[in-house]
């Protein structure tokens, strides 16, 4: 059986275990990840915490973890465009990827990049679409710089990452980090 994170109610890490799961089986337009690596988002302990309760409900036993990199191991019906073996990167909104094995919507998956390692991969969709869907809010033209102002958090960072996601590309990125204080 395969093992995934888990908790059983609100509180700090001393509330999360590892236990073995069902195996899970894909529904309409979900692919069975193989998680070669997970990503951890301050938000997350957040969330465990109980502290935004009333806008991330929880349901317990629940798991944690959004991003995830791994391997498809089985698709499920209409799922076009996906095969097993493919290595992906993804975002579960379950709050599941911290498993070894997770059911990710097809839409939520984009192709790992092929230079990037799995821990890197593991922690890059949420940062890297976050910082994807800043850039292109504001649409720079070609030779325009964008400002990161701070620049402290995995989105601001991620820029030049953000490529991986599909959609519109910018093919003249620059950015310029800075920092107060």
């Amino acid at each position: 059986m395969p093992k995934a994170v888990r908790y059983d109610e609100f509180g700090g890490i001393d509330v999360l275990r590892v236990e073995e799961v069902e195996r899970p089986v894909p529904g309409d337009g979900q692919v069975l990840v193989r998680v070669k690596a997970a990503g951890i988002n301050p938000s997350e302990a957040v969330i465990r915490m109980g502290a935004v309760a009333e806008l991330f409900p929880s349901t317990f036993p629940s798991g944690q973890g959004s991003d995830l990199a791994g391997v498809i191991e089985e698709v499920g019906a209409e799922v076009g465009g996906s095969s097993p073996g493919d290595e992906v990167i993804g975002f579960s909104d379950k709050r599941a990827s911290q498993a070894e094995l997770v059911l990710v919507e097809a839409s939520d998956l984009t192709s790992k990049p092929e230079k990037v390692s799995w821990e890197a991969a593991g922690g890059l969709y949420v940062a890297g679409t976050t910082a994807w869907g800043a850039v292109h809010a504001v649409q720079p033209k070609e030779g325009e710089t964008v400002v990161i102002s701070g620049a402290a958090g995995g989105s601001a960072r991620s820029p030049p990452s953000s490529r991986a996601v599909p959609g519109p590309r910018s093919s003249a990125w620059r950015a310029s980090a800075t920092t107060s204080g």
